[in-house]
């Protein structure tokens, strides 16, 4: 049974949009966990085209569960984590003109330049996870690194679920790259999480995924909430989740 870990960044995008005080993502991160949250997670991009600095120090100090932060691999990031200590830092690429995050962190060939990150958030006692794509060599280097966790990006399998409009002949290949990554970060020691563009249609065979311990979603449940509200949304995931 997977714990499942909702993003709330989308909350902050809708108060960005005006530059005002409202919607507050703290008070959205209260609601996630009154509907089952088992985690919060937030992206402080480096442009701050949503979650806010002082988002994440409100988060820290409010949250009953723990704080997951996103961030790009640079010494800024660095200190702000070292400053606020969420209870994980996950490591993400990040571009200026992407719309969200479009792929996995080449953990392999940044190996030397993410070992410089990583090396004083785990001095500090935070525990340090990476988005990966779903490749072995990814998987190694994660591990050479002593990161806790990889999760393993699930857009292929989305976006071929989509394209199928079911658990198709793509979308089956594409989850089953998602379990073979998954056995491979639990066999080298570290925790299996999954996550990205997973919605209501597609998200249970992938909560089904022998070993995977979270999932992260954000957009797909912010979205169902404009209907339904924050709470019941995420016990809708949730239930998905476990069920």
């Amino acid at each position: 049974m997977p714990r499942l870990s909702v993003n709330i960044d989308h909350v902050a995008t809708i108060r960005q949009a005006r530059r005002t005080w409202e919607p507050d993502p703290v008070r959205a991160a209260a609601e996630a966990v009154a509907g089952g949250a088992d985690g919060i997670t937030v992206h402080l991009r480096e442009d701050r085209r949503h979650i806010q600095d002082a988002d994440v120090e409100r988060l820290r100090t409010e949250l009953t569960v723990p704080l997951n932060l996103e961030m790009a691999p640079t010494a800024a990031m660095v200190a702000i984590a070292l400053a606020t200590r969420p209870q994980t830092v996950m490591l993400v690429p990040e571009g200026r003109n992407e719309v969200t995050t479009e792929g996995g962190l080449d953990v392999h060939g940044l190996r030397e330049r993410l070992r410089a990150v990583l090396d004083p958030l785990h001095s500090a006692g935070i525990r340090c996870s990476v988005f990966i794509d779903a490749e072995e060599r990814q998987v190694a280097a994660a591990a050479s690194l002593g990161v806790a966790i990889c999760e393993v990006h699930t857009g292929p399998y989305a976006h071929a679920f989509h394209a199928e409009g079911t658990l198709g002949v793509r979308a089956s290949a594409a989850l089953r790259d998602v379990q073979r990554t998954g056995d491979q970060i639990i066999a080298a020691g570290m925790r299996f999480n999954a996550g990205h563009a997973l919605h209501l249609e597609n998200v249970a065979p992938v909560a089904r995924c022998g070993g995977v311990w979270e999932l992260h979603i954000g957009h797909a449940i912010v979205s169902r909430a404009i209907f339904v509200g924050l709470r019941a949304a995420v016990a809708e995931m949730r239930a998905l989740c476990v069920g």
